[in-house]
């Protein structure tokens, strides 16, 4: 097994432990510095460093040197630079200027949108720095690298120096952070600070992301009883539509409709300000709210005849009266309130983006979608895209799932005709949770993912490497990128917002823990996340060098620790999911589902029966077993290559065991353990840790238990119980430590499972260790499981065997040509029983292909046939490697990290 440090260059980190730890010698040099001045120079005649973003990002880095106390002063022309000063060019990469001091230096940026770098001077002069970009956005960016460099060292000269070039281009074109209003008590306090504004997206401009997205209507799955409903039909809050004078949002008043424009007007000019697109998400288009709501502010005076026309004039208002808007998201299907099979309502609203004298890039949230639906988007002449989710409503670990769960496969005869999910419940259910069959090749739309918040909400997370996979994976097949929902993204959802404050967002009872702004909290997150997702090969320092000059010396095991923190519950999600649902399955604070009996189960009913946790399926299938599954195999003595949850139980070990010994040292060398930040991260650190160690060991007793099942073993079903009640104390021990810190109510939902303290949980974890205790085996096997058979596979329950490793050596082919068959060969060097080749097109909806590979000339052979490759999708494999019946592998497998890509893609010629 790999050590999870090993991705934390351990030299690096003893270097900057020691480095850190001199911080008096560091400020004393910083006062020295202040003497040493810095000159900008920019050319006025540069057509891109003139822009307003631009322009705004030379003040970002001059505020950052007066920070800093280091004298500035500007110059139109190299010459004019006293020099004795830094001299700092900043200058688009084709500029007269800028071209020069490339040329002079050897270095070319590339060519493709938003390209920066940042380049000594000739011939490797510390005196002179260019900072450049292809355009206004990569020279925007490399400017704000400056000035983040400054602001993040306590040596800003020395931080200034560039010493090696540094060239970036983004892998992902499109980079977006979603955030939600939907709660008035929660958001409105945010959405209404003009101070906060400018600061948060201030900080998205520097990580590099280039789309905001602000979304509405989303407070509910779909018209349910509605209670808090500010804004979730958005257009009578923001504008007074012609003709249509007496629809309203009640309890409104003309001042505060205006003002909500006035807001949306200005949060636009903000993004524009700073070179982002800004996106609005109009996720509800109900106006009639079921039986038994209440809303808070009730819509009036439309009637289902005027609906699509008010909803066509409304959403033209409204982009005409707001042109900072660049982009609409959609919600088309049935959660949008209207019944799938109404195209025409949606063929009405989208005049009102067809009558517009200016692009509006429409996007179109996937799920229930169908080509007559992207047809109507397309009516408009509009640019059309359409999000898919990445992993279900959650995150799992970087890579697309090889597979979507069994539970989402379009069903043999669909009967949900005329009913508000027609599609998304019927023939186009494997839209639901995954990217479906979008990626045909000549598609007409674009696509980008999206990720949903289900995973993890309330917790701070950032670890490099797993974004930097992320970002890796977000292009794949011509994906243009993600639209990330930003932590915190569903807080007070559905009228459970409890709080006015914007630190309440953030759920802490202890009030010394709140940061001014909600998103604070997170702003490394978004480091890691914009850095990686923009280049994936980026130098981690960029995010590293945030906890040094948070934490001092304790920064860089604190750094370790949060990345391994942040690997916990994406190794839970990905290969376990009781729901797919992100009102249901909320891993970050569990409610526990039952290993004994399936009437224990209080919630999860989107999974297999009977419903019991040794029964749940992985969230990719393909890759992952399931618990009973595994235990099934083990005892009949036969193995199959998917990631057994025992491997599972095994790396959540590994990571606990090193975020602890992290934390611990990271304990020692802090300066001051009670400060805000360091008792945030900590605190946020220990819990994901202790969930570690909750699903660990209930991963262990599920997998006892099913052994104790089918032997009646009762020595079995102690051990069994043992792990259980392990479990359980792992989880008080975390829940105890987060009690007075967070809020005992930290609501997303007004349901149970979506609101509460983690506290809340331990009643239905010992209620099911009390059950397991008097459970019964099932009826005695046939034949008998034989006690050294049985005592086998409890060793591998505990240590599981390393998977066998055998070196492998494959070519992938750069394109196929359909129509033509693809030969497959592989270099296997060892002892093997049997190679299989397991392919598939990209689309979900399909079921994998299995072949037996052939020895021929040294390597096992086999070919995708002709009938198969001539399709519109590209195609994806991989290998399965038997060793003995009961021992297999796959290759090229995740990686000693879980971070690669467990399978190969192959695109048309």
């Amino acid at each position: 097994m790999s050590n999870p440090e090993n991705s934390w260059n351990r030299r690096r980190f003893l270097q900057t432990a020691s480095g850190v730890t001199a911080l008096s010698v560091a400020s004393s040099r910083r006062i020295a510095a202040a003497g040493a001045p810095v000159t900008l120079v920019v050319d006025p005649a540069d057509s891109i460093a003139s822009t307003p973003p631009c322009t705004w990002a030379l003040k970002e880095l001059k505020d950052a040197l007066d920070r800093a106390h280091i004298p500035v002063t500007h110059a139109d022309k190299l010459s004019q630079a006293p020099a004795a000063n830094l001299r700092i060019v900043i200058a688009g990469s084709n500029s007269a200027l800028g071209a020069s001091i490339l040329g002079k230096s050897g270095v070319t940026v590339p060519s493709v949108p938003e390209a920066m770098a940042l380049v000594p001077g000739p011939s490797g002069s510390s005196k002179t720095v260019l900072a450049c970009g292809s355009d206004v956005r990569g020279l925007m960016y490399a400017t704000l690298e400056l000035a983040d460099r400054v602001a993040m060292s306590d040596d800003p000269m020395e931080a200034l120096k560039i010493n090696t070039t540094i060239v970036e281009k983004p892998t992902n074109k499109l980079r977006s952070i979603n955030r939600c209003f939907q709660s008035d008590l929660e958001d409105r306090p945010w959405f209404e600070d003009t101070q906060m504004w400018p600061a948060y997206l201030t900080m998205l401009a520097n990580h590099r992301f280039n789309m905001f997205n602000l979304s509405m209507g989303l407070a509910y799955d779909y018209p349910q009883k509605v209670s808090d409903s500010y804004t979730y039909f958005t257009y009578p809050f923001f504008v007074k539509v012609p003709g249509y004078e007496q629809v309203r949002a009640g309890n409104l008043t003309d001042t505060g409709r205006a003002r909500n424009l006035d807001l949306l007007r200005s949060i636009s000019s903000e993004c524009a300000a700073r070179a982002i697109d800004f996106t609005l998400g109009l996720w509800n288009h109900a106006y009639v709210m079921p039986n038994g709501s209440a809303p808070t502010y009730p819509i009036t005076g439309l009637t289902e005849e005027t609906h699509a026309a008010y909803c066509r004039d409304a959403l033209y208002t409204l982009l005409k009266e707001c042109p900072g808007i660049t982009g609409l998201t959609m919600r088309v299907h049935g959660e949008s309130g209207i019944p799938e099979s109404k195209f025409e309502f949606w063929r009405t609203v989208f005049e009102g983006v067809s009558k517009l004298d200016r692009k509006i890039n429409l996007n179109l949230h996937a799920k229930g979608t169908s080509q007559r639906i992207i047809d109507i988007a397309q009516a408009t002449k509009m640019p059309v895209s359409l999000s898919p989710k990445y992993w279900a409503e959650h995150l799992g670990l970087p890579y697309q799932p090889a597979s979507i769960r069994e539970l989402e496969k379009p069903p043999k005869e669909p009967d949900h005709a005329g009913a508000l999910f027609e599609l998304s419940s019927g023939a186009r259910r494997f839209m639901r949770y995954s990217y479906g069959d979008l990626f045909k090749k000549n598609r007409a739309y674009d696509v980008y993912f999206r990720i949903w918040p289900g995973t993890q909400r309330v917790l701070l997370w950032g670890d490099p490497q797993l974004a930097a996979g992320d970002g890796r994976g977000f292009p794949m097949c011509g994906s243009l990128g993600v639209d990330l929902f930003e932590p915190l993204s569903f807080k007070g959802r559905a009228g459970s917002g409890i709080s006015s404050a914007p630190a309440g967002r953030c759920s802490y009872a202890d009030q010394s823990l709140a940061p001014r702004y909600d998103w604070e909290k997170f702003e490394y997150s978004y480091r890691v996340w914009g850095r990686h997702i923009y280049n994936p090969d980026a130098d981690p320092e960029a995010c590293y060098r945030y906890w040094k000059k948070q934490l001092r010396a304790a920064g860089p095991p604190m750094t370790q620790a949060l990345a391994l923190a942040s690997r916990v519950l994406r190794v839970v999600t990905t290969s376990q999911e009781p729901s797919a649902a992100n009102w249901t399955y909320w891993p970050e604070m569990y409610t526990n589902m039952t290993i004994v009996d399936p009437s224990l189960n209080p919630i999860y009913h989107d999974t297999p029966e009977p419903r019991v946790y040794g029964n749940v399926s992985p969230l990719d299938p393909q890759i992952f077993s399931g618990i009973n599954n595994t235990v099934d195999g083990l005892l009949s003595g036969k193995s199959n290559s998917r990631y057994s949850p025992l491997e599972v139980a095994q790396w959540l070990v590994s990571y606990t065991e090193a975020i602890d010994r992290n934390l611990a040292q990271a304990d020692k060398l802090a300066l001051n353990t009670q400060s805000a930040v360091y008792r945030r991260v900590a605190l946020d650190a220990r819990i994901q840790s202790g969930l570690g160690k909750y699903f660990s060991a209930k991963i262990r007793s599920a997998a006892l238990f099913a052994v104790y099942r089918k032997t009646g073993d009762t020595t079995v079903l102690g051990q069994a119980v043992a792990q259980y009640r392990k479990a359980s104390e792992s989880w008080k021990d975390f829940a105890s430590m987060a009690k007075g810190r967070y809020m005992d109510d930290v609501t997303y939902g007004k349901v149970p499972n979506m609101r509460g303290n983690w506290m809340d949980r331990l009643a239905e974890i010992d209620a099911d260790i009390e059950a397991m205790q008097s459970a019964k085996p099932e009826a005695e096997a046939a034949p008998p499981i034989g006690a050294s058979v049985k005592e086998a596979v409890i060793r591998q329950i505990f240590a599981p065997s390393p998977r066998p490793y055998i070196a492998c050596l494959h070519n992938p082919a750069e394109t196929f040509q359909p129509g033509s068959p693809l030969p497959i060969a592989i270099e296997v060097d060892g002892p093997v029983s049997a190679v299989r080749l397991v392919y598939r097109h990209v689309n979900q909806a399909e079921y994998y292909e299995t072949v037996e590979m052939k020895q021929v000339d040294g390597k096992y052979r086999a070919e995708i046939p002709v009938n198969y490759s001539q399709s519109e999708y590209a195609l994806q494999y991989y290998f399965e490697l038997q060793h003995t019946p009961a021992t297999a592998t796959m290759f090229p497998g995740l990686g000693a990290d879980r971070m690669d890509r467990p399978y190969f893609l192959i695109e048309q010629a």
